[in-house]
Protein backbone atom coordinates (compact mmCIF):
# COMPACT_ATOMS: atom_id res chain seq x y z
CA UNK A 1 0.00 0.00 0.00
CA UNK A 2 1.34 3.43 -0.91
CA UNK A 3 2.18 5.87 1.86
CA UNK A 4 0.38 9.19 1.91
CA UNK A 5 2.59 12.04 0.67
CA UNK A 6 0.05 14.86 0.40
CA UNK A 7 -3.21 15.61 2.19
CA UNK A 8 -5.71 18.05 0.77
CA UNK A 9 -7.80 19.56 3.56
CA UNK A 10 -11.05 21.39 2.87
CA UNK A 11 -11.64 23.73 5.82
CA UNK A 12 -14.96 24.61 7.41
CA UNK A 13 -16.34 25.63 10.79
CA UNK A 14 -17.13 22.18 12.16
CA UNK A 15 -16.75 19.46 9.49
CA UNK A 16 -13.48 19.05 7.55
CA UNK A 17 -12.83 16.86 4.52
CA UNK A 18 -9.40 15.27 4.10
CA UNK A 19 -8.09 13.72 0.89
CA UNK A 20 -4.88 11.68 1.16
CA UNK A 21 -2.88 10.92 -1.98
CA UNK A 22 0.26 8.95 -2.67
CA UNK A 23 3.35 10.00 -4.59
CA UNK A 24 1.77 8.73 -7.83
CA UNK A 25 -1.47 10.63 -7.20
CA UNK A 26 -3.46 7.58 -6.18
CA UNK A 27 -6.14 7.97 -3.52
CA UNK A 28 -5.03 6.67 -0.11
CA UNK A 29 -8.02 7.83 1.93
CA UNK A 30 -11.01 10.15 1.99
CA UNK A 31 -12.07 11.13 5.49
CA UNK A 32 -14.67 13.43 6.96
CA UNK A 33 -13.47 14.83 10.29
CA UNK A 34 -15.04 16.90 13.03
CA UNK A 35 -13.27 19.89 14.53
CA UNK A 36 -12.33 17.82 17.60
CA UNK A 37 -10.93 14.94 15.52
CA UNK A 38 -8.82 16.99 13.10
CA UNK A 39 -5.58 17.50 15.05
CA UNK A 40 -5.66 13.96 16.47
CA UNK A 41 -6.03 12.51 12.98
CA UNK A 42 -3.25 14.72 11.57
CA UNK A 43 -0.96 13.72 14.42
CA UNK A 44 -1.39 10.07 13.45
CA UNK A 45 -0.29 10.66 9.85
CA UNK A 46 3.36 10.46 8.77
CA UNK A 47 5.01 13.83 8.07
CA UNK A 48 3.79 14.95 4.66
CA UNK A 49 2.52 17.95 2.72
CA UNK A 50 -0.80 19.28 4.02
CA UNK A 51 -2.47 21.66 1.60
CA UNK A 52 -5.36 24.02 2.33
CA UNK A 53 -7.04 26.94 0.64
CA UNK A 54 -5.88 30.30 2.00
CA UNK A 55 -9.27 31.17 3.45
CA UNK A 56 -10.71 31.97 6.88
CA UNK A 57 -8.90 30.16 9.73
CA UNK A 58 -6.30 28.71 7.31
CA UNK A 59 -3.36 30.40 9.06
CA UNK A 60 -4.53 29.12 12.47
CA UNK A 61 -4.82 25.55 11.23
CA UNK A 62 -1.58 25.94 9.29
CA UNK A 63 0.31 26.78 12.49
CA UNK A 64 -1.41 24.04 14.51
CA UNK A 65 -0.87 21.29 11.92
CA UNK A 66 2.63 22.55 11.15
CA UNK A 67 3.55 22.04 14.80
CA UNK A 68 2.80 18.33 14.28
CA UNK A 69 5.67 18.10 11.78
CA UNK A 70 3.78 18.50 8.51
CA UNK A 71 4.78 20.76 5.61
CA UNK A 72 1.97 23.33 5.22
CA UNK A 73 0.97 24.69 1.80
CA UNK A 74 -1.71 27.37 1.52
CA UNK A 75 -3.12 27.93 -1.96
CA UNK A 76 -5.19 30.92 -3.19
CA UNK A 77 -8.73 29.61 -3.82
CA UNK A 78 -8.68 30.94 -7.40
CA UNK A 79 -5.82 28.53 -8.18
CA UNK A 80 -7.74 25.55 -6.81
CA UNK A 81 -10.97 26.09 -8.75
CA UNK A 82 -9.64 24.80 -12.13
CA UNK A 83 -8.88 21.42 -10.52
CA UNK A 84 -12.45 20.82 -9.27
CA UNK A 85 -14.04 18.02 -11.31
CA UNK A 86 -17.66 18.50 -12.31
CA UNK A 87 -19.84 19.03 -9.23
CA UNK A 88 -18.59 21.09 -6.29
CA UNK A 89 -18.72 19.43 -2.89
CA UNK A 90 -16.38 18.98 0.08
CA UNK A 91 -14.90 15.74 -1.26
CA UNK A 92 -14.23 17.23 -4.69
CA UNK A 93 -12.76 20.37 -3.13
CA UNK A 94 -10.34 18.38 -0.94
CA UNK A 95 -9.21 16.34 -3.94
CA UNK A 96 -8.74 19.50 -6.01
CA UNK A 97 -6.63 21.07 -3.24
CA UNK A 98 -4.35 18.03 -3.15
CA UNK A 99 -4.09 18.02 -6.94
CA UNK A 100 -3.31 21.74 -7.12
CA UNK A 101 -0.66 21.51 -4.39
CA UNK A 102 1.13 18.73 -6.28
CA UNK A 103 1.76 20.97 -9.30
CA UNK A 104 5.47 21.99 -9.44
CA UNK A 105 4.66 25.53 -10.61
CA UNK A 106 1.91 26.23 -8.06
CA UNK A 107 2.17 29.43 -6.01
CA UNK A 108 1.58 29.29 -2.28
CA UNK A 109 0.71 31.72 0.51
CA UNK A 110 3.07 32.00 3.47
CA UNK A 111 1.57 31.04 6.84
CA UNK A 112 1.24 34.13 9.01
CA UNK A 113 2.36 34.19 12.63
CA UNK A 114 0.06 35.18 15.49
CA UNK A 115 1.87 38.52 15.76
CA UNK A 116 1.30 39.23 12.06
CA UNK A 117 -2.39 38.41 12.37
CA UNK A 118 -2.67 40.65 15.43
CA UNK A 119 -1.16 43.55 13.48
CA UNK A 120 -3.44 42.75 10.57
CA UNK A 121 -6.41 43.04 12.93
CA UNK A 122 -5.18 46.47 14.08
CA UNK A 123 -4.94 47.66 10.49
CA UNK A 124 -8.27 46.16 9.40
CA UNK A 125 -10.03 47.56 12.49
CA UNK A 126 -8.67 51.02 11.70
CA UNK A 127 -9.82 50.63 8.10
CA UNK A 128 -13.32 49.68 9.27
CA UNK A 129 -13.54 52.67 11.62
CA UNK A 130 -12.38 55.04 8.87
CA UNK A 131 -15.13 53.73 6.58
CA UNK A 132 -17.73 54.10 9.32
CA UNK A 133 -16.60 57.67 10.01
CA UNK A 134 -16.81 58.51 6.32
CA UNK A 135 -20.31 57.04 6.13
CA UNK A 136 -21.43 59.04 9.17
CA UNK A 137 -19.96 62.28 7.83
CA UNK A 138 -21.64 61.77 4.46
CA UNK A 139 -24.95 60.97 6.16
CA UNK A 140 -24.72 64.18 8.20
CA UNK A 141 -23.84 66.24 5.13
CA UNK A 142 -26.78 64.74 3.25
CA UNK A 143 -29.26 65.43 6.04
CA UNK A 144 -28.09 69.03 6.44
CA UNK A 145 -28.11 69.58 2.69
CA UNK A 146 -31.86 68.99 2.88
CA UNK A 147 -31.94 71.96 5.25
CA UNK A 148 -29.96 74.15 2.87
CA UNK A 149 -26.59 73.75 4.64
CA UNK A 150 -23.71 72.40 2.57
CA UNK A 151 -20.07 71.67 3.33
CA UNK A 152 -17.21 69.99 1.44
CA UNK A 153 -16.54 66.30 1.94
CA UNK A 154 -14.00 65.04 4.43
CA UNK A 155 -13.45 65.10 8.19
CA UNK A 156 -11.55 68.40 7.97
CA UNK A 157 -14.82 70.23 7.27
CA UNK A 158 -16.97 68.69 10.02
CA UNK A 159 -16.24 71.73 12.19
CA UNK A 160 -18.11 73.92 9.72
CA UNK A 161 -21.22 71.79 10.13
CA UNK A 162 -20.79 71.67 13.92
CA UNK A 163 -20.72 75.48 14.04
CA UNK A 164 -24.07 75.64 12.28
CA UNK A 165 -25.59 72.90 14.43
CA UNK A 166 -24.53 74.59 17.67
CA UNK A 167 -25.37 78.09 16.42
CA UNK A 168 -27.77 80.38 18.25
CA UNK A 169 -29.93 81.19 15.23
CA UNK A 170 -33.06 79.32 14.18
CA UNK A 171 -31.57 77.95 10.95
CA UNK A 172 -32.35 74.37 11.96
CA UNK A 173 -35.38 72.73 13.60
CA UNK A 174 -34.82 71.42 17.12
CA UNK A 175 -35.28 67.78 16.03
CA UNK A 176 -32.65 68.18 13.30
CA UNK A 177 -30.19 69.72 15.78
CA UNK A 178 -30.62 66.87 18.24
CA UNK A 179 -30.15 64.18 15.61
CA UNK A 180 -27.22 66.03 14.05
CA UNK A 181 -25.48 66.12 17.45
CA UNK A 182 -25.83 62.32 17.58
CA UNK A 183 -23.93 62.19 14.30
CA UNK A 184 -21.27 64.57 15.65
CA UNK A 185 -20.83 62.48 18.78
CA UNK A 186 -20.45 59.36 16.65
CA UNK A 187 -17.87 61.08 14.42
CA UNK A 188 -15.90 62.34 17.44
CA UNK A 189 -15.88 58.87 19.02
CA UNK A 190 -14.70 57.22 15.82
CA UNK A 191 -12.01 59.88 15.32
CA UNK A 192 -10.68 59.24 18.82
CA UNK A 193 -10.50 55.48 18.25
CA UNK A 194 -8.79 55.99 14.87
CA UNK A 195 -6.23 58.27 16.50
CA UNK A 196 -5.49 55.61 19.12
CA UNK A 197 -4.97 52.95 16.45
CA UNK A 198 -2.78 55.35 14.44
CA UNK A 199 -0.62 55.78 17.55
CA UNK A 200 -0.38 51.99 17.93
CA UNK A 201 0.73 51.62 14.30
CA UNK A 202 3.31 54.38 14.68
CA UNK A 203 4.72 52.75 17.80
CA UNK A 204 4.89 49.40 16.02
CA UNK A 205 6.65 51.00 13.04
CA UNK A 206 9.11 52.71 15.37
CA UNK A 207 10.08 49.49 17.16
CA UNK A 208 10.24 47.34 14.00
CA UNK A 209 13.51 47.93 12.15
CA UNK A 210 12.05 46.83 8.80
CA UNK A 211 9.07 49.15 9.13
CA UNK A 212 11.32 52.03 10.19
CA UNK A 213 13.48 51.40 7.13
CA UNK A 214 10.44 51.49 4.85
CA UNK A 215 9.35 54.88 6.21
CA UNK A 216 12.51 56.41 4.71
CA UNK A 217 10.92 55.97 1.26
CA UNK A 218 9.14 59.18 0.12
CA UNK A 219 5.39 58.57 0.30
CA UNK A 220 5.59 55.65 2.75
CA UNK A 221 4.38 56.42 6.27
CA UNK A 222 4.00 54.27 9.39
CA UNK A 223 0.63 52.86 8.33
CA UNK A 224 1.88 51.81 4.90
CA UNK A 225 5.05 50.36 6.42
CA UNK A 226 2.99 48.40 8.96
CA UNK A 227 0.76 47.06 6.16
CA UNK A 228 3.76 45.89 4.10
CA UNK A 229 5.42 44.12 7.02
CA UNK A 230 2.10 42.55 8.04
CA UNK A 231 0.54 41.44 4.76
CA UNK A 232 3.55 40.81 2.51
CA UNK A 233 5.24 37.39 2.48
CA UNK A 234 9.01 37.11 3.03
CA UNK A 235 10.82 39.10 0.36
CA UNK A 236 12.90 36.01 -0.47
CA UNK A 237 9.71 34.77 -2.15
CA UNK A 238 10.30 37.24 -4.99
CA UNK A 239 13.38 37.06 -7.20
CA UNK A 240 13.17 40.75 -8.12
CA UNK A 241 11.29 43.93 -7.26
CA UNK A 242 9.05 43.66 -10.31
CA UNK A 243 7.68 40.36 -9.01
CA UNK A 244 6.73 42.04 -5.73
CA UNK A 245 5.08 44.94 -7.59
CA UNK A 246 3.11 42.41 -9.65
CA UNK A 247 2.09 40.56 -6.47
CA UNK A 248 0.80 43.83 -5.01
CA UNK A 249 -1.21 44.43 -8.21
CA UNK A 250 0.60 47.43 -9.70
CA UNK A 251 1.22 46.03 -13.17
CA UNK A 252 -0.90 46.30 -16.36
CA UNK A 253 -3.41 43.61 -17.21
CA UNK A 254 -2.27 41.63 -20.24
CA UNK A 255 -4.38 40.70 -23.26
CA UNK A 256 -1.47 39.32 -25.26
CA UNK A 257 -1.79 36.63 -27.91
CA UNK A 258 0.03 35.43 -31.00
CA UNK A 259 3.24 37.18 -30.04
CA UNK A 260 1.51 40.57 -29.83
CA UNK A 261 1.65 42.26 -26.44
CA UNK A 262 -1.47 44.17 -25.44
CA UNK A 263 -1.34 45.86 -22.05
CA UNK A 264 -4.45 47.27 -20.38
CA UNK A 265 -5.14 49.09 -17.14
CA UNK A 266 -3.70 48.20 -13.76
CA UNK A 267 -4.79 44.65 -13.02
CA UNK A 268 -5.72 45.08 -9.31
CA UNK A 269 -5.11 41.33 -9.00
CA UNK A 270 -3.01 41.59 -5.86
CA UNK A 271 -2.87 42.71 -2.24
CA UNK A 272 -5.40 45.53 -2.21
CA UNK A 273 -4.43 47.00 1.17
CA UNK A 274 -0.79 47.57 0.27
CA UNK A 275 -1.69 48.68 -3.27
CA UNK A 276 -4.16 51.28 -2.05
CA UNK A 277 -1.78 52.70 0.55
CA UNK A 278 1.11 52.88 -1.93
CA UNK A 279 -1.09 54.72 -4.44
CA UNK A 280 -2.32 57.14 -1.75
CA UNK A 281 1.29 57.86 -0.78
CA UNK A 282 2.29 58.26 -4.43
CA UNK A 283 -0.59 60.69 -5.02
CA UNK A 284 0.66 62.79 -2.08
CA UNK A 285 4.19 62.86 -3.55
CA UNK A 286 2.89 63.78 -7.02
CA UNK A 287 0.72 66.59 -5.64
CA UNK A 288 3.65 67.95 -3.65
CA UNK A 289 5.91 67.79 -6.72
CA UNK A 290 3.27 69.47 -8.90
CA UNK A 291 2.96 72.30 -6.38
CA UNK A 292 6.59 72.71 -5.27
CA UNK A 293 8.34 71.31 -8.31
CA UNK A 294 10.13 67.98 -8.73
CA UNK A 295 13.96 67.91 -8.86
CA UNK A 296 15.08 68.98 -12.31
CA UNK A 297 15.93 66.07 -14.56
CA UNK A 298 14.44 63.47 -12.22
CA UNK A 299 12.18 60.64 -13.34
CA UNK A 300 9.21 62.29 -11.64
CA UNK A 301 9.81 65.65 -13.35
CA UNK A 302 10.02 64.03 -16.78
CA UNK A 303 6.87 61.98 -16.17
CA UNK A 304 4.85 64.99 -14.98
CA UNK A 305 5.79 66.87 -18.13
CA UNK A 306 4.17 64.35 -20.46
CA UNK A 307 1.73 62.17 -18.48
CA UNK A 308 -1.48 62.72 -16.46
CA UNK A 309 -0.94 63.01 -12.71
CA UNK A 310 -2.93 59.90 -11.79
CA UNK A 311 -1.00 57.78 -14.26
CA UNK A 312 2.24 59.14 -12.81
CA UNK A 313 1.02 58.30 -9.30
CA UNK A 314 0.34 54.65 -10.20
CA UNK A 315 3.73 54.38 -11.93
CA UNK A 316 5.37 55.93 -8.87
CA UNK A 317 3.55 53.45 -6.61
CA UNK A 318 5.06 50.66 -8.72
CA UNK A 319 8.53 52.14 -8.18
CA UNK A 320 7.84 52.47 -4.46
CA UNK A 321 6.92 48.78 -4.28
CA UNK A 322 10.15 47.80 -6.03
CA UNK A 323 12.12 50.09 -3.73
CA UNK A 324 10.48 48.52 -0.68
CA UNK A 325 11.50 45.08 -1.94
CA UNK A 326 15.12 46.22 -2.40
CA UNK A 327 15.32 47.79 1.07
CA UNK A 328 13.86 44.72 2.76
CA UNK A 329 16.13 42.34 0.86
CA UNK A 330 19.31 44.35 1.41
CA UNK A 331 18.53 45.67 4.89
CA UNK A 332 19.36 49.27 3.94
CA UNK A 333 17.73 52.69 4.28
CA UNK A 334 16.55 54.74 1.34
CA UNK A 335 19.58 56.89 0.62
CA UNK A 336 18.18 59.46 -1.82
CA UNK A 337 15.26 61.56 -0.46
CA UNK A 338 14.83 63.17 -3.90
CA UNK A 339 13.11 61.12 -6.57
CA UNK A 340 15.64 58.82 -8.18
CA UNK A 341 16.52 59.44 -11.79
CA UNK A 342 15.93 56.71 -14.33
Amino acid sequence: MNEVTIIGLDLAKNIFQAHGAGADGSVIFRRKLSRVQLLKFMGEQPPCVVAMEACASAHHWGRAIGDLGHDIRLIPPAYVKPFVKRQKNDMADAEAIAEAASRPTMRFVAVKSEAQQAMAMVYRTRDLLVRQRTQTINALRAHLAEQGIVAPAGPAHVGRLAAVIDGDDDALPVAVRDLARLHLDQIAGLSGKIADLDADLRRAAGTNDTARRLTTIPGVGPITAAAITTFAPPMETFSKGRDFAAWVGLTPRQHSSGGKERLGRTSKMGQRDIRRLLIIGAVAVVRWAARKGAPEGSWLARMLERKPKMLVAVALANRMARTAWALMRKGEDYRDPAMATA
